[in-house]
């Protein structure tokens, strides 16, 4: 849909307000299926399901990053949300295009059109399927749906998907098949709570598990679900094993009996497992050195296709804005902390002047096989892509310039060759995964960051330490002074930006470090942008509007985006049929149709 044509009142929330171009970089074919999928003909002429459920079929996926958790709502990494995607679904998803699809709970898409949403953008109702039930048996209600809303509206919860809930007023059951979203003002994004969020709890499994209870709640480990896969078994950063959901809502699906996922391990030897040897159907996120993932990809004997698809996956580094030094005890990375040199923004122009980004996107990412370099935080959908920065400085390797700004800023070298400014040396630890590729780029930042006058120490720690809330070395506890990894954004870039850095969403202790802003941002005049990103119908002015916040961030340095990678770099067996990544959902989120 052109965005010319649209109206503000009918603006589609999300990726559906404007149309959308993915690049698909390598797919899946789907030739001929093989004979247990024939499809036939019902009697009124339509098509038949493509297959029917295989009587022993099983499915090989192997994430090297292992999961630890299944709620997603606690969980910190896809690696946890992809699994979770199997088992606990949202009202609704996102299909390739960013189009909200009713391919799980909700009968249709709730429009301004059919009546779903009232024409003041204030409230969404959503049909529920009919028949619905829980993979133990027992009857779907809206009981659940109402639950789930509460479970996450909780504080004490400390769920990780707050965001969802933001501005939302009430969920509450309208009959016995309807939900009512209500919001607490007109708002553009009026899928923000139903489509690819709220992922829907048991109240009879989670109803003991709200608030302070939530975060250590049994079920975590193996909730009961809705969707096509129950868990059989979950070994924390091991693996899964997944069995067919008898009551799934469709006779027909899933098509395999169960499913191994296997974590741990490297990307390298995922990827091994994909194309050469074919011991898995499914490898994700093959975060492979690009000579590599090319060579194993594109061999002639290759038994696997590699699949890509661009979104908003953006590798970035980001800025510890709180003290980390742990002599502040309990007070260590507060939000009412201050870093001794991050915090002064020519430190953070020198070292955005001296990121090497388009190394890392030729030399790691194959200049477009698995990522290409970028100085935006959002980069899709395109018409969000900001042009602005191109020309600003801190977007340009230059390591004069660099130096330049540090000696100007009174930042002296040492006989050690390292920059002091009284008592403040700029010593630093930079922390990521344990992964080639950015092993890699650590390598080659710490090259240049220590060449303008920084002491730069490399930390990596395994996946299952580095994405999880309760490591002292995860992510969100960021008690380091830079960090590094991706993360994916939704179609409306609004669902990055306000979680990621407005003041009110900063990971603390009293949160259990669950809020979004790792880095510990507060900034008035970056909290007022996105407050008013919020209250924007017209779709022209909000294209302009989260430009303005992106080109904010970026020109202060609040980030620095490195590479924008594609969302799904797999490795699909040519014989697994049905895999459609979607950039913006998880990459499960229609696995009931992959089949062979």
């Amino acid at each position: 849909m052109d965005v010319s044509s649209v109206s503000p009142r009918k603006i589609l929330a999300i990726g559906a307000m404007l149309a959308l171009t993915v690049s698909a970089c390598a797919t899946t074919s789907t030739p001929s299926p093989s004979p247990s999928a024939v499809a036939t003909a019902t009697a009124a002429g339509t098509a038949a399901p493509l297959f029917t459920r295989n009587a022993s079929a099983v499915l090989n996926v192997l994430y090297w990053q292992a999961p630890t958790i299944l709620n997603p709502h606690q969980a910190t990494g896809t690696k946890d949300a992809d699994p979770s995607r199997l088992v606990l679904e949202p009202l609704a998803s996102y299909d390739p295009s960013g189009k909200p699809v009713a391919n799980t709970l909700a009968k249709e898409i709730p429009t301004v059109e059919n009546g779903g949403v009232s024409k003041d953008l204030t409230t969404v109702t959503y049909t529920l399927k009919s028949g619905l039930k829980w993979s133990d048996g027992s009857p779907f209600s809206v009981d659940d749906v109402v639950f789930t809303f509460k479970y996450q509206s909780d504080p004490k919860s400390a769920v990780t998907t707050s965001d969802d809930v933001d501005g939302v007023k009430s969920v509450e059951a309208v009959g016995t098949d309807k939900i009512k979203v209500t919001y607490d003002k007109p708002n553009a994004n009026y899928y923000q709570w139903g489509v690819y969020s709220g992922f829907v709890l048991q109240k009879a499994q989670f109803g003991s598990c709200i608030g302070e209870a939530a975060a250590k709640c049994p079920a975590n480990l193996k909730p009961i679900g809705t969707g096509p896969y129950v868990i059989k078994d979950f070994k924390p950063n091991d693996n899964i094993q997944f069995d067919r959901n008898e009551n799934f809502r469709d006779a027909n699906k899933p098509y395999f009996k169960s499913i191994n996922w296997k974590g741990g391990g490297e990307a390298p030897t995922a990827a091994r497992a994909a194309f050469q040897t074919g011991e898995v159907d499914y490898a994700w996120n093959l975060q492979v050195d690009a000579p590599l993932l090319k060579s194993l990809s594109t061999a002639s004997d290759a038994k696997a296709n590699l699949v890509t698809v661009y979104g908003n996956s953006v590798e970035r580094i980001l800025i510890n804005f709180s003290n980390p030094d742990p002599a502040l005890g309990d007070k260590r990375a507060e939000p009412d902390t201050k870093h001794p040199y991050l915090t002064d923004i020519a430190v953070r122009r020198a070292l955005a002047m001296a990121t090497d980004r388009a190394t890392v996107g030729k030399e790691l990412y194959g200049d477009g096989l698995a990522g290409k370099s970028t100085c935006n935080i959002i980069n899709g959908p395109e018409q969000y892509n900001s042009t602005a920065t191109a020309s600003l400085d801190v977007c340009k390797f230059d390591l004069a310039a660099a130096n330049a700004e540090l000696d100007k800023a009174g930042y002296v070298k040492g006989a050690d060759g390292v920059r002091a400014k009284g008592s403040v040396r700029l010593e630093m630890t930079y922390q990521t995964t344990n992964s080639s590729v950015r092993q890699s780029t650590q390598t080659i930042m710490k090259k240049n960051w220590e060449a303008i006058g920084f002491k730069v120490t490399l930390k990596a720690f395994p996946a299952g330490t580095f994405f999880t809330n309760t490591s002292p070395d995860g992510a969100n506890h960021f008690w380091a002074d830079v960090e590094m990894y991706t993360n994916s954004g939704a179609p409306d870039p609004i669902l990055s930006l306000r979680p990621t850095w407005t003041t009110k969403n900063i990971a603390q202790k009293s949160n259990n470090w669950q809020g979004n802003n790792y880095a510990r941002y507060s900034d008035p005049t970056y909290d007022k942008l996105i407050d008013d990103l919020g209250n924007i119908t017209d779709p022209a002015k909000y294209v302009d509007a989260v430009k303005a916040a992106n080109d904010y961030l970026v020109k202060n340095v609040v980030i620095i985006p490195l590479v924008n990678r594609t969302f799904a770099t797999s490795g699909v067996s040519k014989n697994l049929k049905g895999v459609k990544p979607s950039p913006w959902d998880q990459e499960t989120y229609n696995i009931q149709d992959w089949y062979k």
